[in-house]
């Protein structure tokens, strides 16, 4: 899977910008705030519609403009696709394949699979279940449409459910509609927790391979999902929490409340790690994702590196580069100078200079 053009007309800070990409590694290169972490977020949108930011479709169009316009060239499988985004002020983003507009988000997942790597990602050890839920939400929702419709429906029951019981307390005369809620709830609840237990599953077989090469053999990581509850036991529990889901206006056991743990040699990693154990298991878990998304859809994921290399120590920076020379990447960074003390084979590269990218002659940094 390659990307091979990018245009965008006011998003962010670019009024207008077409670029060419290689199918080996490109490097975005230039002062912070000029405008390259936007050519990313432009892309991770257009394959995924959301930004990686979590970013609303209107904070994202240039000042003073009314719509913004993303649009993807990419060759996938020996097969040329065209996606085309449209970003509105007040109404809902208009969105395009092959010139042909789609009205499922669904419809456009899995065309293009990416992999968004930031100095956030790093954090996902330490940070809370959220973040470790949204990982797995990114990946599953990519790589099964049929996950991605189960958590859809799963997230709008538990909205009106949430609804309800906050509705409940006014009038109680309605508590006999929350079964209702309850059926479906669990219906799609089990649905997630089974893929969620099964794509752990198969990302553990990766992981543990690559984390031992990262640590030269010294350390064994594992991941393990932390459902909030069996899927077998998921209506019994929403019965038992009910009156204390009455009083406090929302669901308090289900999916939503997941979590993963990564542990090494036994020790979990979210308490007693090291921030440079934390760092080195979240490269590995990057790392493990490309070589999934490998497996599943038989074709290569593009890499997306937001200024991760300066996070990383210069023995973390070898590996990762090392580990994605088959894979296409679009880096950001602030200077060349790692890549060229490194030697590390550089395809293609502009800098960028507010909200305008100057390509450079490849052979000048080609090795």
């Amino acid at each position: 899977m390659i990307i091979k053009t990018l245009e965008l007309s006011h998003f962010r800070n670019y009024e207008a910008l077409t670029v060419s990409f290689d199918a080996g590694t490109n490097i975005l290169y230039g002062d912070n705030a000029q405008g390259k972490t936007n050519i990313l977020e432009a892309i991770y949108l257009g394959g995924t519609t959301k930004s990686h930011k979590s970013s609303k479709d209107k904070e994202m169009i240039r000042f003073g403009c009314e719509e913004a316009h993303i649009r993807i060239g990419l060759e996938k499988q020996k097969q040329q696709f065209q996606i085309d985004m449209h970003l509105k002020k007040n109404r809902a983003k208009g969105i395009a394949v092959n010139k042909i507009p789609i009205k499922k988000a669904s419809e456009l997942f899995g065309i293009l699979n990416l992999i968004f790597f930031s100095p956030e990602d790093l954090n996902i050890i330490k940070n809370g279940p959220s973040e470790r839920r949204r990982f797995m939400n990114i990946e599953l929702c990519q790589l099964d449409k049929i996950y991605l419709d189960h958590l859809a429906k799963y997230n709008k029951i538990l909205d009106q459910r949430n609804k309800l019981l906050k509705d409940i307390f006014f009038r109680p005369d309605l508590k006999d509609t929350l079964s209702v809620w309850d059926i479906q709830l669990v219906q799609y609840g089990k649905k997630i927790i089974k893929s969620r237990r099964e794509f752990i599953c198969q990302l553990n077989e990766i992981v543990t391979e690559i984390h031992n090469g990262i640590s030269g053999g010294k350390e064994r990581m594992l991941l393990s999902y932390e459902p909030n509850l069996k899927e077998e036991l998921f209506e019994q529990e929403l019965n038992r929490v009910r009156q204390k889901d009455l009083k406090s206006g929302q669901t308090t056991v289900g999916p939503h409340k997941d979590d993963m743990s990564f542990s090494i040699d036994g020790i979990d990693m979210r308490k007693f790690g090291s921030q440079g154990q934390q760092r080195t298991c979240a490269l590995s878990l990057k790392l493990s994702e490309i070589e999934l998304v490998k497996r599943m859809t038989k074709d290569t994921p593009v890499l997306l590196l937001d200024d991760v290399l300066s996070e990383l120590d210069s023995s973390r920076q070898k590996f990762l580069l090392e580990h994605i020379c088959n894979t296409q990447t679009i880096i950001t960074c602030t200077g060349l100078d790692e890549f060229i003390r490194s030697r590390f084979h550089i395809n293609r590269v502009f800098e960028v200079i507010d909200g305008k990218v100057i390509y450079e002659q490849e052979d000048a940094y080609g090795h």
